[in-house]
């Protein structure tokens, strides 16, 4: 049993906010911090700082590398799992058990709300994981119980159990075969926590706190945050993998839009990613600015309420398809940067199909479907549009009214409905939900994860699956590809999964946008990866 320190029981009872920066004013003027570190620009505060609970926005995708270390990460080359906390791992001939061998001399950070008093072993991966998987954890309800991410790929249902065979040996035991395994426990959301802290903060009756005060591993340590506007990072001192360049990071969320780029050419921020094509130009132009450009593995794409009494009609849904001109979209929203979508997968993918015969522009067959349909005189939608820039796309608005004009020529009137940032679980719930504008970064380079977290049954479960399609038979191909062993025979079952999609179309794709990541020229070092997120150990600024 741990006893809570006299520190701590101040600290824990202290509102987040009340630990927070000084004032905004004095912020933008604190020379040190332009010399000692940077300011990044991101879009929306998140409500937790644990990734296991996020449904994968970008805030928490530049947040959680700063916080937080996962057993293996991907390799950003070969897109393969490589050692992280885990030195090495082996599995039994059927790969359903594999053993850890874990990194020694690992340290939590120290924080003015905890202090560790052990190094990094095995307890806290068995803890970070059970947490997600065992229903009778004491934190798994804390702040929700819902883990989209993990829901959605099935991990419950995959790991049996998690072992510790001393403290640098810990074992998962799976149900199956699972060949996306050691990919999905390289990603941001598989962050180790501190089973020491957690069991320090269930002591105090302060469980949620885990996700609001966060210790990890990682190379940054929160300070403070204020007013859901800024959370200022310290260098971690005993960073396992490395000295830290820089002393100190603040997360900037005041400004979105627009009045984040007016602040980075202010010099008020150092870092933006994912700027509205439109501003590309005026970067361009600006001397102390430099726009970095990388692939990314992602698609935006047009969720289609399968529920809805219209939509349902998979002719409807193949209108709509043939009715867009993505060329076009192409050209006027990503300014060339990118791919025409004829699949959830882009090129690059390894399993990727070629559906340019089916997902193609054809306003003369789109009309013959409506009227085939019944909708000869014409049909009303409404599409919700998030106005934040993604990678997927760059200019959510500029897209949608592409789509309106496009949807017009065939005799369906689209009404556009803005909001600032449309919750995905929302949605799900929303009974005037026909069509919606949006897209899904990958996390791993596994085809699964451009797939399963979309349209499988289980991520209509937690709440991802926008077009509410379950198809038991597409669910059955994405887990034989899952656990096959040849690639061969794994690309033919995600070729029979495209094709089942192109023939369905729960979900229209369009595009697959670049990654874009814009700072001061005095900033280098920066670790882009096809994932959307990146440590910042390295970032150094030149004098």
């Amino acid at each position: 049993m741990f006893k809570l320190p006299t520190f701590l029981k101040k600290i824990l009872f202290l509102p987040i906010a009340i630990i927070g920066l000084t004032a905004c004013d004095n912020l933008k003027k604190d020379d040190q911090l332009r010399q000692q570190g940077f300011i990044y620009c991101s879009d929306n505060y998140p409500k937790f700082l644990n990734p296991q609970l996020s449904d994968g926005s970008e805030s928490i995708k530049a947040i959680a590398p700063q916080l937080f270390d996962s057993l293996l990460i991907l390799d950003p080359s070969t897109l393969q799992p490589k050692p992280h906390l885990a030195t090495k791992w082996v599995s039994n001939a059927n790969n359903t058990e594999y053993t850890f061998t874990l990194r020694e001399n690992v340290e939590f950070q120290s924080t003015g709300w905890f202090q560790p008093t052990r190094p990094f072993n095995a307890q806290d991966v068995v803890f970070s994981f059970k947490r997600i998987i065992d229903s009778s954890n004491p934190y798994h309800y804390v702040n929700g119980a819902h883990y989209p991410w993990f829901q959605s790929i099935g991990l419950s249902k995959l790991v049996k159990d998690v072992v510790a065979l001393d403290d640098q040996h810990v074992t998962f035991i799976l149900n199956q075969t699972d060949n996306t395994f050691l990919s999905n426990i390289s990603t941001v959301f598989a962050a180790i926590h501190s089973a020491e802290y957690a069991q320090l903060l269930a002591d105090a009756n302060k469980k949620s706190n885990i996700d609001l005060l966060p210790i990890g591993t990682g190379p940054f340590q929160m300070v403070s945050t204020e007013n859901y506007d800024f959370i200022r990072l310290t260098r971690h001192s005993q960073y396992w993998n490395g000295d830290v360049k820089m002393k100190q990071v603040v997360f900037d969320f005041a400004n979105r839009g627009t009045g984040t780029l007016a602040k980075l050419l202010r010099n008020e921020c150092d870092v933006m990613t994912d700027p509205i094509t439109s501003q590309l130009t005026v970067l361009n132009k600006a001397q102390n600015i430099r726009t970095n450009i990388s692939q990314a593995m992602n698609v935006a794409f047009v969720a289609l309420n399968t529920q809805h009494f219209a939509l349902n009609d998979v002719r409807v849904r193949q209108a709509l398809s043939f009715a867009i001109n993505r060329k076009n979209i192409l050209d006027s929203v990503y300014y060339g940067k990118g791919q025409v979508a004829t699949s959830l997968l882009p090129a690059e993918s390894w399993a990727y199909q070629d559906n340019s015969e089916q997902i193609r522009y054809d306003r003369a067959y789109a009309k013959a479907l409506l009227k085939q349909a019944g909708y000869e005189r014409g049909l009303q939608l409404t599409l919700w549009v998030p106005l934040a820039a993604q990678s997927f796309n760059p200019n959510p608005h500029k897209t949608a009214e592409l789509l309106q004009s496009d949807f017009a020529d065939i005799g369906i009137q689209l009404n556009i409905v803005t909001e600032e940032n449309v919750k995905r679980r929302q949605l799900t719930s929303q009974p005037n939900t026909d069509l919606v504008l949006t897209g899904w970064s990958a996390n791993t380079g596994e085809p699964d994860s451009l797939l399963r977290p979309l349209l499988s049954c289980e991520a209509q479960r937690a709440g991802l699956n926008i077009s509410m399609w379950c198809k038991p038979d597409f669910d059955f191909l994405l887990t034989l590809a899952r656990d096959g062993e040849q690639q061969r025979f794994r690309t033919n079952l995600y070729h029979q999964a495209q094709t089942m999609l192109t023939q369905a179309l729960p979900i229209i794709p369009i595009a697959h946008g670049v990654q874009y990541q814009v700072h001061h020229r005095s900033l280098s070092g920066f670790a882009l990866n096809p994932f959307n997120s990146g440590s910042f150990e390295h970032v150094v600024r030149e004098k």
